[in-house]
């Protein structure tokens, strides 16, 4: 019984379930994450989206078990691998789509309908856009993209324009970074072919996913450097309302370009680690190099100074 539950949650993916942080983009820059009912709501929002996700994740892993053999890191996954049996599954599959949208439904009819069409995707994701290049990419970036604005309908508070771009272009960066990644690694192993694992892997060359890697990895820099500069202050933080004498025009200062070296170091060693094949998923990649996760402590660190502590 214990080895099926820990299947169960293997194949939930926990660690997927970073990528719906995204619903408290809105929150957190808008200088609303101490607002209780707010967070509240929020916190509410990224469980049913990680509900949303797994079940997603174990319907997938459902359909993908013969190619996941063929892989090799793959084929350990609990379905592919026989640990956790394919009715079980299903069911499992079943129960989190039904609690995740219950959930969504209670926090009001725009986030349950963003939720919808999420899942939508996720689905029409695993059984047909997987396997169509350039449109795989792009679904993926969707569904990162649907989760900050996901933020934005459980709240109702809105995230800038500039905001929003770099929100985009870290999605297409990350997308287009999972199937380099990917590339990378199964290059390193001899008798596997891209296509026996993914079939849209096979259409990209590594000079076509190197120039997409470049472009988006500038755009991303490019669209948050300009959010950082030309965003108004939101307010005064707790250092100017403790202090009110200290530096008179404190909150006109662009104190939120201090974070751009995280965000630039970010990028870079990004990059190298999956030039490097040390990783084929962003969550993957985050969680296992201290580096790089390092720096988005210290970044979310300076951002909560900046937003909450100065105020702008």
């Amino acid at each position: 019984m214990d080895e099926l539950f820990f299947s169960i949650i293997k194949a939930a993916r926990p660690k997927q379930w970073l990528k719906n942080l995204a619903l408290f983009t809105t929150v957190l820059f808008t200088g609303q994450l101490l607002e209780h009912r707010l967070l509240t709501i929020s916190v509410f929002g990224f469980i049913a989206f990680c509900l949303l996700s797994s079940s997603n994740y174990i319907a997938n892993d459902v359909l993908d078990a013969p190619a996941d053999r063929k892989h090799p890191f793959k084929r350990f996954r609990p379905v592919a691998s026989g640990k956790l049996p394919i009715p079980i599954a299903l069911m499992v599959s079943f129960s989190a789509l039904c609690i995740g949208l219950f959930i969504s439904y209670r926090l009001g009819y725009p986030f349950f309908l963003i939720a919808t069409v999420f899942i939508l995707l996720q689905y029409a994701y695993s059984l047909i856009l997987k396997r169509i290049p350039v449109v795989d990419i792009l679904s993926i970036t969707t569904g990162y993209v649907i989760r900050v604005y996901a933020g934005e309908a459980a709240t109702g508070y809105h995230i800038s324009i500039w905001l929003a771009l770099a929100a985009l272009s870290l999605a297409l960066f990350l997308a287009i970074g999972k199937r380099r990644a990917e590339l990378t690694l199964i290059q390193g192993y001899q008798g596997i072919l891209p296509k026996d694992t993914r079939a849209s892997l096979s259409r990209y060359s590594e000079k076509l996913l190197d120039t997409y890697t470049a472009m988006f990895a500038n755009s991303t820099f490019i669209t948050y450097a300009y959010y950082t500069f030309l965003e108004r202050p939101i307010g005064r933080g707790f250092l100017m309302r403790s202090y009110p004498g200290f530096i008179s025009d404190f909150p006109e200062r662009k104190w939120m370009m201090i974070t751009i070296p995280f965000v630039l170091y970010g990028i870079m060693r990004y990059l190298q680690l999956i030039y490097e094949g040390k990783g084929e998923s962003p969550e993957q990649i985050l969680t296992s190099d201290l580096p790089l996760l390092s720096t988005v402590v210290f970044w979310g660190l300076t951002v909560l100074i900046v937003i909450y502590g100065i105020g702008g």
